[in-house]
């Protein structure tokens, strides 16, 4: 089988230009940066196709090919792919439009709470499921306990009414 150079090297280009626009901060950009990968997808997918040939057809054959027949499967792989990324590419519109009527402005920040999760201290008093009634040391659970649950729902209110 022998590639064709210069579909190749448009791939390459498509692929790399797309994750260069995916990694920038704006949401534009990364719609833009996913629709050039899916391109160069299936300009890659297209290559692995092999050579043009004749309809998949049984008997039916062109006067160019003879019979060589055309691979059906990578068609249809394009086909599908075509279909799945603009899927993708209508959410993440909608995505993109919300962000716009939330804040109108077109470029995404860091997460504040992933910033305090990141500098977090690892003891296992730090943790977030750390409770009141585990070892402040060790992080390990005492015979202690809390001091509420189901059994302190489940007993009536004693009150001035009830004596």
């Amino acid at each position: 089988m022998v590639a064709n150079l210069f579909l190749l090297l448009a791939a390459g280009t498509l692929v790399a230009a797309g994750v260069y626009l995916l990694l920038d901060r704006a949401m534009t950009k990364m719609i833009m940066g996913l629709m050039l990968i899916g391109n160069g997808a299936n300009v890659l997918i297209l290559v692995a196709g092999g050579s043009a040939g004749s309809p998949p057809i049984l008997h039916r054959e062109s006067e160019i090919y003879g019979e060589k027949i055309a691979d059906p499967l990578a068609q249809a792989m394009i086909l599908t792919a075509i279909v799945i990324s603009m899927a993708l590419t209508g959410f993440m519109l909608s995505l993109a439009y919300r962000q716009y009527r939330y804040r109108t402005e077109d470029f995404i920040e860091d997460d504040t709470e992933d910033v305090a999760i990141t500098v977090r201290p690892t003891l296992a008093s730090a943790a977030p499921d750390h409770d009141a009634s585990d070892d402040p040391e060790t992080g390990r659970m005492t015979s202690d306990g809390d001091e509420f649950g189901p059994e302190s729902f489940e007993a009536p209110l004693k009150g001035d009414k009830d004596d």
